[in-house]
């Protein structure tokens, strides 16, 4: 049984630094980030004019607020952005301007270390709050795509009690096949950071070659990169929606699939397969889904969807602190392999001196 709780209390735990851009245009993040300051779930900065806030609501005078115009180090913000998009052909006047974007500026907080994560979106399309993540704090692995994830609970007859990672929903139109594999495994790490123990399924109209179609075949190849590379992992594909959820579907469908029906990471083949879903989980299901949800950045900025709730902003803050987590233990993970890497390089490229010193050590 999922319980969103259990989220909110490891939030209040990790105390993270969540920045807000769009605080002084949204009613529904204005009453988020009340709610976040008074239950403690992660510490707020909000981006603003910090006189026009509090004459709006004397409680704000709470808050951390941040004026792009006069935040005491902009000069670093400025700097910051023209070395990361000079090569694209940023100036410095050019900077300078986009700085006062909040967004922008956001991102620039996060990625300058002044805050942890960002939530936005709610006022916004995914490509305003995405493209300064892109551009400034960018992905975590160059050769690899930043996806998202919805995660989608409540109570419901089908789901009964059990929460979904649903993937791409809202970033990569048209993934290839090695890409579909690696959006599976960011699920897999997303899934885990909610104590989930992953189950993936690559869906499809398809069920172990029911149909065939280029289309097929890309989900099938996904599914098989994704296998080799995620062994310990249960997984399968291609799976039609029934025969990945339903068990009753599993049983006649794909009656050797391990997954027997109880999938709880799905991959969908496109965007557009995804977007669909996960409303109709939304609104005809009457589920929750959150998201989309980034994944594959250096750092965690999230962007909400239009449509989103004061819940959603709240929930969603929430698993960007989880996110901050994530990272540190990630970077020191990363760190801790460079240096195996680079000793095994020095011990490689001098073989003989390898050897002396373990007769010195003798």
């Amino acid at each position: 049984m999922f319980k969103i709780e259990s989220v909110l209390d490891e939030a209040k735990k990790r105390q993270k630094t969540i920045v807000f851009p769009e605080v002084s245009f949204s009613d529904r993040t204005f009453e988020a980030v009340k709610i976040l300051q008074k239950k403690k779930i992660v510490k707020v900065l909000l981006v603003g004019d910090a006189s026009a806030l509090i004459l709006r609501d004397k409680e704000f005078e709470k808050f951390d607020i941040v004026n792009p115009v006069t935040f005491p180090d902009r000069a670093k913000l400025v700097k910051t952005l023209y070395e990361k998009r000079k090569e694209k052909g940023m100036t410095m006047e050019r900077a300078d301007e986009l700085e006062k974007d909040p967004y922008y500026f956001a991102t620039l907080l996060v990625e300058c270390g002044y805050a942890d994560g960002m939530v936005a979106g709610a006022e916004a399309s995914t490509a305003t709050t995405v493209r300064p993540a892109l551009q400034i704090v960018k992905a975590k692995n160059k050769k690899d795509p930043v996806s998202s994830f919805f995660l989608v609970y409540g109570k419901n007859k089908f789901l009964k009690g059990k929460a979904l990672i649903l993937s791409d929903c809202g970033v990569l139109e048209n993934p290839d096949a090695d890409t579909l594999a690696t959006i599976a495994s960011q699920s897999v790490k997303s899934a885990k950071m909610f104590g989930f123990v992953p189950k993936v399924a690559f869906l499809s109209y398809s069920s172990k070659g029911s149909a065939k179609s280029e289309y097929v075949d890309k989900v099938r190849t996904a599914f098989e990169k994704f296998q080799k590379k995620e062994k310990d992992v249960l997984c399968d594909g291609e799976l039609q929606f029934d025969a990945a959820m339903v068990p009753s579907v599993a049983s006649h469908k794909a009656p050797n699939s391990p997954l027997k029906g109880d999938a709880n990471v799905l991959i969908f083949p496109d965007l557009q397969a995804g977007n669909i879903c996960y409303k109709t989980f939304q609104y005809i299901g009457g589920l929750n889904a959150i998201g989309p949800i980034l994944q594959g950045l250096k750092k965690p900025i999230n962007d909400l969807s239009r449509g989103c709730s004061v819940n959603d902003i709240v929930v969603v803050s929430a698993i960007t602190a989880l996110q901050c987590e994530e990272k540190e233990k990630t970077e020191k993970t990363t760190a801790k392999q460079e240096k195996q890497n680079v000793k095994q390089e020095e011990k490689e490229k001098n073989p003989k001196e390898e050897k002396k010193n373990k007769k010195k050590d003798k």
